[in-house]
């Protein structure tokens, strides 16, 4: 976590929470719901595409604490497949904000050691947003430090289906559909993020309690933390804010804490009462 401190200033409470967490006890992964540009912009009686302007600097300073942290890998909800539902000046607005980014970033992502893989549905983006996103990707291919997922054109049911077909699609080329069984390890063989930890913790920012179709399967056993913070006001204290929360929960995975002695339950009289 050096690096980090390398940014903080000394007494802040940026630099109180910091001293706070524990470096051996970091998510693996963490995923965010970016939400509320659309809240953010209309509270300052600014157009939607000013928050998703705003939004990005959120996105960046995000990126750039992460990788000061040691986080393995962070996935960012950029764009469901929802999202083509609204006006076309504003998805054409977020895609030249997409193309700005990348652009610009690229000498942090490099200088950093940041790693962009952007997964979802991305054949069926513009022709031009899909050749920024795989020069971006290519770029930093070789890159072994955060890897950074952006969710492009995403739908937790739909990465499920490409898993699904792509798994039947390799059996029939195999020719081995006849013994075909499926388990759980080759579904995440085949997910978008296969190869990467599932999500220790999944952030929502705006206060919305739904996951939205987001890494439905991967998200099985991640601590969610929801804030009201609209997402251009998502800032570095924010973030440490929900990792030292993230520490201080008990994830048990379905089974018993750690610290909990259990007596052999005596079942005769009782329902399991789980």
């Amino acid at each position: 976590m050096r690096p980090l401190f390398e940014v903080l200033t000394p007494g802040s409470e940026e630099w109180s929470l910091a001293e706070s967490i524990d470096p051996a006890r970091l998510p693996a992964h963490i995923a965010i719901i970016m939400d509320g540009n659309g809240r953010w912009a209309r509270g300052r009686n600014l157009p939607r595409v000013a928050g998703h302007r705003a939004g990005a600097e959120a996105v960046r300073q995000t990126v750039e604490t992460c990788a000061r942290l040691g986080i393995r890998a962070l996935t960012l909800y950029a764009f469901s497949a929802e999202n083509w539902k609204r006006p076309a000046s504003e998805v054409n607005t977020l895609w030249k904000l997409l193309h700005l980014y990348l652009r610009q970033e690229m000498p942090t992502l490099q200088k950093s050691n940041i790693r962009l893989r952007p997964i979802g549905r991305i054949e069926a983006l513009p022709e031009a947003v899909r050749g920024e996103l795989r020069a971006a990707e290519r770029a930093t291919s070789s890159n072994t430090g955060l890897q950074v997922y952006l969710a492009l054109n995403y739908g937790g049911r739909l990465e499920l289906v490409d898993a699904f077909n792509s798994i039947l699609d390799h059996a029939r080329r195999t020719r081995s559909l006849h013994k075909l069984q499926i388990d759980e390890a080759m579904i995440a063989s085949h997910l978008y993020t296969a190869g990467v930890p599932d999500p220790d913790l999944l952030i929502r920012t705006s206060g919305e309690m739904r996951i939205s179709n987001f890494l439905l399967w991967q998200i099985a056993y991640a601590e969610i933390y929801v804030t009201n913070v609209l997402w251009p006001d998502f800032t570095r204290k924010d973030l440490l804010a929900a990792i030292l929360d993230y520490q201080q929960r008990d994830r048990r995975f379905g089974g018993l804490g750690a610290d909990v002695t259990q007596p052999a339950a005596d079942l005769s009289h009782a329902g399991l009462g789980l």
